[in-house]
This record gives C-alpha cells, structure tokens and sequence, in this order.
C-alpha cells in the first residue's frame, strides 16, 4: 500500500476496503518510527489528523467524496494552517500558531484531505539542502549522510520514504524541483499565479509559487486539479477558467518535439548526471518524440539575477518579523530598537540573515539602479530566451541539478557553491514558467537524478502527459528507499 498511487488510495477508500482513519494511521505509525531518522516533519498532531480522517470518511459515507478525499496529504511549514505550529523553520516563528488557513490549504480541507503534519524546510525557504531549518537538518532516505535538497527538503524526503502519499512544497528558484530530484520523487512547479500565494509565508513575491509533490506525474496531475484556482486575496492570482490537469496524461508522444538547451550540458554538469538525462531522452525516441537543440544564452545570467531580486524581496517582506507583533521577541532588551536588534539578530538564522543584508544593499540608495534595476532588466532577457527557444520545441528537457545529492555539510559553509545547486532551476522562476522533475534512474552512491521539463505558460497538463508517458515506460518513480 505504500507504493499505491493517489488513485489506487482514492479506490480502495471509495469501495471501502480501507478507511481513512485506518490509512491515516498507517502513514502516522510510519512517520513516527522514521522521523527520528530523517526528521522530515516539524509538527505531528495526531489527534487533530484522525478527527479530519473521521470528517472524510463521513463524507465517503454520504458520497461526497472526491479524488483525494480522505488521502494523507502532507503541508510544508510554510503554508498557514489553523490551529497548528507554522513556523518556516525558523526561531522567529517557533512559537507561532497561525489562526487561519492558506488557500491551498483551504482547498484541500474542502475535498476532505487529511493532513498529515507539517514538513521541515530551510528556514523561511533560503536554501538548497534543508540544512538552514532551526529544527535541524532534513536526511535524504536514500543515504542519510546526504541533503535531501531544499527549501521543500522535508516534503521530498516525507513522500521519498513513503512517510506520506503526497505533499505540498513551494518554489523560489528551484525548490520543489531540486528537491524532488535529490530525493527520487516528481515535483511540480506551476505557472507563476496558477496557486495562490494567500497564506503562503513570503520570501520573494515574485518567484514565490506552491505546487504538488508526490511519487508520479499521474499524482501530480490530482494534486494540481485541487491547489490550483483563482484566489482574489492574491493579487498576483491567476482569473482562468479551471482544467483537469489529468486530461492529457494518455496522449500518444509522437511527433512530439523537445528542446535541449545547448547551454545546459556543458562541463558543470557530473557525468552521472549527464548519462541518466541521455538515457531519458532515449527513451522518449522511443516514444516517438524528436529532439532539436535550442539556445538560452541568458542561463548564465540566472543564478546572478536571482541573487539579486531575491534577497531584495525578502528584505522587505522579512521586515515585519521584528518582535512586536508575533513570533519571537528577545527577552531582555533596553528600549524599543534595541528589542527591534536583538529580536531580528536572535529569531533569524545566518543564511537568512545574509539574505536581507544582501537585500537591503542592493535596495539602497545609490546602488538600486546599479544592481536591483539592472537585474530587472537582464531578467526580461532570460524570459525571452524561452520565448524563442518555445518557437521550435513543445518542451525543454536537462538536468534538475548538476550533481546528485551531496553530502551533509559538504556545502554549508561555501554559499556560492550552494547556489549552483539550483544553476538549471532558476531560469525557470524569473521567466514565471512552469517547471516539473521527475526521477530518471540514479547516480554516484545510489543517489537519484532529475529530469527537469519546463513548459510553456499554462502548459502543465502537456508536461504531465510527457512525464506520465515516460513513468509508464519506467519505474524509477516506483523505487522506494530502505527503511
């Protein structure tokens, strides 16, 4: 049962070969044996998971229910849940229970999901190996002595160990993808606006996008039909009319034309790596797609745009973590901006904290035009890159992550090396693409590899259908990690 798929799950609930209070409490007996191991959730609530459990099954009961109705669904600790810890993986907000739900999060209560428990994360999503949570450390299930990729670190590892059918993650500049990567499981990035960011912790409005995390691109399509969905409290939210993201899953692949950016396999990429993306593309030959090369010569430009626009965000939306309100207030303080100092200096952690001095230089006077409008400049740029690179292809295909899962500590102490990690996702968030990666066989040490397909605007449902088609010819995404 811990390899079914959401559909199988949903099946055996609606023909009530299981309830979901009995499935519920399967995936919580096995998150509370395997978390001391990876601590992949920050908050389990047991109780409160198996009154939700009991709600669904009277919906099931009743015939209301629908495809994820009574499924175990784990949240990201940076989506606001009512009534539960919401912490980012931060200090600041360790003792910070939120008093209404993210929109997501409404969205799954209303189909009668059950959530699960809150996954560990980099502290407020500033991260590439889920090593800067204040909770500690996410292992990856595959080799605990490896990162399980960040800042959604917590929900890959959680659906990688089977400690949950699904999760939700959110994504800045590659943090779903690289992820789900490192970690062996499929994870979507939307087109940006298509999930709201209502109640949905900031770290740079205009990357910021939640998305699904599961096993499979089937999966994926389910979860999306939920979280995606015009939310007037988001302004940056999406007015469209809604789709079934699984429509297309069973299209034929023929004729289909996939890009491969020639900027992307060069010598930063590790052999490994390399070889599992070319036996992908093989296989999709046999699937009857061709493939053409294409430019996006921008890309290098991605990592240094990025690192300007998104410490420049977060310094503002950081801002208003400063003791008065809520969250963490230092204990002992001589007046009000010494309590503003020491509150900041204490509740946020050192790569947050570079961050927002990055941030804030780049914002100030005298260098704004220098660097901040600059970036906005170049960033329009990598957008149009894929415009034309879109002309000749239907999708663009590479590696997630230049390298497989690296070691604990390996990188922590060399941030640039840290944001190499994301060097092939970050495009993707500048332009507001969508973006997904799935597994694609495994690398040094047994590790996994991503594929990383990126689509055009609004393009989701035919990346799903180019992702399902290859899972039904492979079983990467049906490995499951020893435990």
């Amino acid at each position: 049962m811990l390899n079914f798929s959401l559909k199988q799950l949903s099946t055996l609930l609606t023909t009530k070969r299981i309830s979901s209070t009995e499935l519920t409490g399967e995936f919580l007996k096995r998150s509370r044996a395997l978390n001391a191991d990876y601590n992949a959730f920050i908050t389990i609530d047991e109780e409160t998971s198996l009154a939700q459990a009991r709600a669904a099954d009277a919906m099931i009961a009743s015939g209301q229910a629908g495809p994820l109705t009574g499924i175990p669904v784990a949240q990201k600790d940076i989506f606001c849940t009512k009534g539960w810890l919401t912490t980012c993986g931060s200090k600041m907000l360790s003792n910070f229970v939120s008093p209404y739900d993210a929109h997501v999060v409404e969205r799954f209560n209303a189909i009668g999901a059950v959530n699960i428990g809150k996954t560990n994360m980099d502290e407020f999503a500033m991260g590439s190996s889920n090593e800067t949570s204040f909770y500690g450390p996410v292992k990856n299930p595959w080799d605990i002595t490896a990162v399980p990729g960040g800042s959604s670190g917590g929900s890959a590892c959680a659906v990688a160990a089977r400690m949950a059918p699904a999760a939700t993650g959110t994504d800045t500049g590659g943090s779903i993808r690289q992820p789900a990567a490192l970690c062996g499981i499929s994870g979507l990035k939307p087109t940006y606006g298509l999930v709201s960011r209502y109640g949905m912790v900031a770290f740079a409005s205009s990357l910021d996008q939640g998305g699904p995390m599961a096993k499979s691109a089937e999966d994926l399509a389910l979860m999306l039909n939920v979280m995606a969905g015009f939310d007037a409290r988001d302004s940056t939210s999406l007015m469209r009319e809604p789709e079934d993201y699984a429509r297309d899953l069973e299209r034929p692949l023929e004729g289909l034309r996939i890009g491969l950016p020639r900027e992307y396999f060069v010598k930063e990429i590790n052999d490994d790596v390399a070889r599992a993306v070319e036996n992908a593309i093989a296989e999709y030959h046999k699937l009857g797609a061709e493939t053409v090369e294409v430019s996006l010569p921008n890309t290098k430009l991605s990592v240094p745009v990025y690192y300007v626009l998104a410490p420049a965000e977060a310094s503002s939306n950081l801002s208003r973590f400063d003791g008065v309100r809520y969250g963490y207030r230092a204990p002992e303080y001589a007046d009000l901006n010494d309590m503003y100092c020491k509150s900041r200096a204490q509740g946020f952690g050192a790569e947050v904290k570079r961050r927002i001095l990055i941030g804030t230089y780049v914002l100030s006077h005298g260098y704004y035009d220098a660097y901040y409008v600059q970036a906005q400049k170049l960033r329009r740029l990598v957008a149009q890159d894929f415009a034309e690179a879109f002309k000749q292809c239907d999708v663009i295909m590479g590696p997630t992550s230049p390298t497989v899962a690296f070691d604990l500590g390996e990188r922590i102490s060399d941030p640039v090396q840290m944001y190499l990690s994301d060097a092939y996702t970050i495009a993707v968030n500048l332009a507001g693409l969508p973006g997904m990666s799935i597994p694609a066989g495994f690398g040094n040490k047994g590790r996994p590899v991503g594929l990383h397909i990126v689509g055009n605007y609004f393009a989701e449902a035919k990346m799903l259908n180019v992702a399902h088609q290859y899972q039904k010819t492979t079983d990467w995404h049906m490995s499951m990690p020893n435990s």
